[in-house]
């Protein structure tokens, strides 16, 4: 898949996995073969992704102790790309101040209250560059919510209009947009670090 990619994507996706972890965080049941995670992490081999035993039990906590163990495991800084509560979790770890934690595409967020998470969600800017990737017609999470996430977090938003919950169910397979919102992100992680 990444030979398909246009080069500017390519190129910079290429360069970022020279430097950073590109690391997937799936939301809750884990994402399915049809999920762009699963397609990105199967076509482009810059992609690593955390594991853990319960994706059925969708307790925040448990996410977070994912990444972190991950986290413990590498050397170099990462880019969490979290989907659903895969994102809050993500954002939960950076709020954190993991040391390892470079930036963020929080894909679709679902609203903390879904996953009893309002206590945990931070309420301030997370201090990593991070992205904000919201649908207009998102059931686990209104527009305007997403606009509120953005701004608490210090986050872009990158408004995809009409897209659902932006997974497979909504039409997302592969997914290239996202990889340009990505390849975007991680330009601008490069340069905030020089």
């Amino acid at each position: 898949m990444i030979a398909n990619l246009p080069g500017g994507i390519r190129d910079a996706l290429a360069d970022a996995a020279t430097r950073l972890d590109l690391v997937l965080v799936p939301g809750f049941k884990d994402s399915g073969p049809e999920h762009w995670q699963s397609l990105w992490e199967a076509g482009v081999p810059v992609f690593r992704r955390i594991a853990q035993r319960r994706w059925d039990n969708p307790d925040i906590e448990l996410w977070i102790a994912a990444i972190v163990r991950f986290l413990a495991e590498r050397k170099r800084p990462a880019v969490l790309i979290g989907h659903s509560l895969g994102a809050l979790a993500s954002s939960c770890v950076a709020a954190d101040h993991h040391p390892l934690v470079a930036g963020l595409m929080l894909v679709a967020p679902a609203e903390p209250s879904r996953f009893e998470a309002d206590e945990r969600v931070p309420q301030g800017p997370l201090g990593v560059p991070a992205l904000v990737v919201a649908s207009h017609n998102d059931p686990l999470m209104r527009f305007a919510r997403a606009e509120h996430w953005a701004a608490t977090w210090s986050a872009e938003l990158a408004d995809l209009g009409e897209s659902g919950h932006i997974n497979a169910e909504a039409g997302f397979g592969p997914w290239p947009h996202g990889l340009d919102l990505l390849a975007r992100l991680v330009t601008r992680i490069a340069a905030t670090a020089a």
